[in-house]
């Protein structure tokens, strides 16, 4: 079982990295901080210092159309910020 899925690369999270060390990750929903944290250090090769999780619900959107109404959703995931310590940093584009 893989724990961590993608990281997440917006900009709202590459400003966190860049400012506070803070980088986004998707994650499997039963994984915990614990779990998460020796992921990305195993991973990354990095010393963590915070864990924060949150459930992203799914989004529903109605579109009418000429054939009736279709209704549809996106998908819920479980996304992590991780904070790893002062000096240390994350590549995610070294395989490019």
């Amino acid at each position: 079982m893989s724990i961590i899925i993608k990281p997440i690369v917006t900009e709202k999270v590459t400003k966190e990295s860049e400012l506070s060390n803070r980088y986004g990750f998707v994650v499997d929903k039963k994984a915990n901080k614990v779990e998460i944290k020796k992921a990305v250090e195993a991973a990354y090769g990095v010393n963590v210092l915070a864990v924060n999780t949150m459930n992203v619900r799914p989004d529903r959107s109605t579109k009418y159309t000429k054939s009736g109404l279709i209704s549809g959703k996106t998908n819920a995931y479980k996304k992590a910020i991780v904070q790893v310590q002062e000096g240390e940093t994350i590549d995610f584009y070294n395989n490019i």
